[in-house]
């Protein structure tokens, strides 16, 4: 995110980085960190939003989230940026106004906030800028 001279915050960069699941698995998360590395090279944010671990259903899955989380906070850390964890229900709550929203609600809600022509897809890029996005609202956002 960016904060546009006009004081509006505006997205910079959306994507998701995907991992071959035929790769050992730390290589892939080798692969998340050298991805993140990447876009905190490029773009020298201040900081760095993520989802706040929540139990699910499926512990499996979890614990991979906890992997790919893993890595992104190291390389925040390793670049001394602020880190800023937010649960699934603060973040919904944030942009769309409750925290039951759906995929869809945060998504629409991410693209009238910041006035994009299309949903980020998919919808896990559309969540990450939903963090980023709640951090921005919570007045958290440098100047």
């Amino acid at each position: 995110m960016s904060r546009a001279v006009d004081g509006r915050v505006t997205l910079v960069e959306c994507g998701v980085v995907r991992t071959s699941p035929k790769t050992e698995l730390a290589h892939r998360i080798r692969e998340i960190y050298d991805a993140v590395v990447s876009l905190i090279e490029r773009h020298r944010p201040a900081a760095v939003s993520v989802e706040a671990v929540f139990h699910g259903k499926n512990a499996q899955s979890a614990l991979k989230l906890g992997h790919a989380r893993g890595a992104i906070l190291l390389a925040a850390a390793h670049h001394d940026l602020i880190i800023a964890e937010y649960a699934p229900r603060q973040i919904k709550s944030a942009v769309v106004g409750h925290g039951n929203a759906t995929k869809e609600q945060v998504g629409f809600m991410v693209q009238q906030q910041l006035r994009l022509k299309e949903v980020p897809t998919p919808a896990d890029a559309a969540d990450g800028v939903a963090a980023a996005l709640c951090h921005c609202l919570m007045g958290a956002f440098p100047r």
